[in-house]
């Protein structure tokens, strides 16, 4: 039975990524790779947190020298979300990069070094499926080895960071109904900011929240914020009493010292309708036939600020094709070094301009003009943006 044949029996593959002991799963893969598909062999590129480059990794946790996220053969297939089969010539052969991502969750690129003639179409299809089972297994190995979070880094990460990139669910997430994209920014200083989301059958809930201060101080208030939010939901209750448990938590640990400010979506993923909770700063847009307007919602109190605020939903509807923006505080109230704000008709003009990328790249592509407007990476303020795609169902 040829090498080709043999990687059909794709069931046995994954079996064999489960098996693998955590820290010998890319060796386990590129076993795998080089005995069922004939590769002559295979590397795994993990998009560093910043989403700037992507880490081949070598012996774990040490990588090679990174390439870039957003350019050349393995960028173009990170960004694309599609494989990219590159040609070689001495020795003639096929590099194919394929996207490592689970449920919308971007997390690098897988590269298979073939022999010439073997990168046909059906056996790209299916090293694409084997990309994606290896993806669920790294995320499952990120429970029990620190080695793959080790190998996204490009530097070291503050301790607020830490603790911040532990709250997050991913940095994606997509099913039929909808593709989420967001960004977080400095990627390996943030304190405050934070999104999160939850998913059922039948509605999807997404929270952005913005603790204030900086540093530890900011990640505890976040981390406090975050949790009693999601204990409140889990607990099965409306928008508006999330919100409300989650403020008299927050107020009883600081007495209105300290407060975070939250904007709660939640999505009926039948008919577009959206509850909502304006609790703070983040602000929300909204895009729709070429034209991008800001949702205006009843401004409420930040979680925290008083004992027992009382908030109130309310909604408005999505359709298919729609686009939602969220971005916090340190976004629209960045200023530049001469005293220039962000602002909205900045924010306007990046938004109506990658209106054609997915939502990963605009996400992106708002911190990148932040930070230029800014005049440096090393941002004052967290900087958190959150990219919502609509596609609904049939009705």
């Amino acid at each position: 039975m040829s090498p080709v044949k043999t990687f059909d029996l794709l069931p046995s593959a994954e079996a064999q990524l489960r098996a693998a002991a955590p820290h010998a799963l890319l060796a386990t893969a590129a076993r795998i790779l080089t005995e069922q598909a004939g590769a002559e062999e295979a590397t795994v590129l993990l998009a560093d947190y910043g989403l700037s480059v992507l880490q081949p990794v070598s012996e774990l946790p040490h990588t090679a020298a990174p390439v870039p996220a957003h350019d050349g053969p393995a960028g173009s297939a990170f960004v694309q979300q599609s494989p990219v089969v590159e040609v070689l010539r001495d020795p003639a052969g096929h590099l194919v990069h394929l996207p490592i991502t689970v449920r919308g969750d971007r997390l690098g690129i897988l590269t298979v070094r073939l022999p010439a003639g073997r990168a046909d179409a059906d056996t790209v299809l299916k090293l694409g499926s084997f990309a994606t089972a290896l993806g669920h297994e790294l995320l499952t190995a990120d429970r029990d080895t620190d080695l793959y979070m080790q190998a996204r880094r490009t530097r070291r990460l503050t301790l607020a960071a830490e603790m911040q990139w532990e709250l997050l669910p991913g940095r994606g997430c997509a099913r039929d109904e909808y593709t989420i994209g967001a960004h977080l920014e400095p990627a390996y200083a943030i304190g405050g900011d934070n999104f999160d989301w939850s998913t059922s059958a039948d509605h999807l809930v997404l929270t952005v929240t913005d603790g204030m201060g900086q540093g530890i101080e900011a990640s505890l208030l976040t981390s406090l914020t975050v949790g009693a939010l999601r204990n409140a939901r889990r607990a099965g209750i409306g928008l508006a009493d999330q919100a409300s448990l989650a403020d008299q938590a927050v107020y009883a640990q600081y007495g209105g010292k300290a407060y975070a400010s939250t904007l709660l979506l939640r999505f009926d993923l039948a008919d577009g309708t959206v509850h909502a909770v304006d609790a703070g700063s983040p602000q929300l847009f909204h895009q729709r036939d070429g034209r991008t307007a800001r949702i205006e919602l009843e401004a409420q109190l930040p979680l925290g600020m008083f004992e027992e605020t009382v908030y109130t939903e309310q909604t408005f509807h999505v359709e298919p094709g729609d686009r939602l923006i969220v971005v916090s505080s340190g976004v629209h109230n960045t200023r530049s070094a001469t005293g220039d704000l962000f602002g909205e008709r900045v924010l306007r003009q990046i938004l109506g301009a990658t209106r054609p990328e997915p939502p990963h790249e605009t996400a992106r592509a708002v911190v990148s003009g932040l930070v230029e407007h800014f005049g440096s990476s090393e941002l004052t303020s967290d900087a958190a943006v959150v990219c919502l795609d609509w596609t609904g169902r049939p009705r």
